[in-house]
């Protein structure tokens, strides 16, 4: 089935939380197909959370097409969902999943599975230490939160954020957006080296597609088209893997579509993790 005839349909409602609501999409199992687990997905921060929604819609429907129920929920201060980003705390997102961890298995789908993109990606390495899910999904995790936030902070910000200077409790901007200093450190402090998860991994990562023509990247779309990981990638999963940690590795080629200008697709990457779960 082509991208384009994907139903992006889904449920839209919000979870009661102590600080508010929290806007949630619900992608339910496919009628007519067998059940086979339920999926809490985790989105990434600032912009690339808007600009991801369409990749991420495309996926949840592929994975309820295929007898999964697929929760998306926007974060205290993040999205619809209540609050503003300055009074976020990672503790309170983490309680955001927990929530929404319990809403899926009050669905009673079977076995439950988190799904990470970038910052996300990490969130749902911490939150795994907590909920055991059936295996994680990782798509272009962020490896160390300190790295990740100093791409996002203005060159001013960023020597503010991550100085060993006493930290001021007042917001800092990063990204267009005001954060306070305790998220942002907590988020420093994350790396995903200390995280090694103790459920099966399956690992989704773009790489620049090569130089050429239109014949020869059709012929490449069978495959990963000799996409690798990166070097940093490759070294982190190589020390999780020897700290007991099973991860199978899809390298693609596509663009970052969380930062592209355009609202972007990568078919190669849809495809890889639909395959990935019908092998797990």
């Amino acid at each position: 089935m082509t991208v384009d005839a994907v139903s992006l349909s889904a449920l839209p409602f919000f979870l009661s939380a102590d600080e508010g609501e929290r806007f949630c999409l619900y992608h339910e199992p496919e009628p007519g197909v067998a059940a086979r687990g339920a999926i809490l997905y985790v989105h990434p921060f600032a912009e690339e959370l808007n600009k991801s929604r369409r990749m991420v819609a495309l996926q949840a429907r592929a994975y309820a097409q295929a007898g999964f129920g697929v929760l998306q929920i926007d974060l205290y201060g993040c999205g619809d969902s209540s609050g503003d980003l300055s009074k976020a705390r990672w503790e309170i997102w983490l309680n955001d999943l927990a929530r929404a961890w319990q809403w899926l298995a009050d669905r009673k789908l079977g076995a439950r599975y988190v799904w990470g993109l970038r910052l996300g990606a990490l969130l749902a390495l911490d939150f795994a230490s907590r909920a055991r899910p059936e295996a994680l999904i990782l798509w272009q995790p962020a490896m160390s939160g300190r790295a990740h936030m100093t791409q996002f902070s203005r060159l001013q910000s960023a020597a503010r954020l991550f100085s060993s200077a006493p930290a001021v409790e007042q917001a800092s901007e990063v990204a267009g957006y005001l954060m306070a200093p305790a998220l942002s450190a907590a988020i420093s402090r994350l790396d995903a080296a200390a995280l090694t998860p103790r459920c099966p991994v399956q690992w989704m990562e773009l790489s620049a597609p090569p130089a050429q023509d239109a014949a020869s990247a059709y012929a490449a779309a069978a495959g990963n088209g000799g996409a690798v990981l990166q070097p940093a990638s490759a070294l982190l999963i190589d020390r999780w893997r020897d700290d007991g940690a099973t991860v199978r590795a899809y390298p693609v080629h596509g663009e970052p579509f969380w930062s592209s200008s355009e609202i972007g697709i990568v078919p190669a990457l849809l495809a890889a993790t639909s395959s990935a779960m019908e092998c797990a």
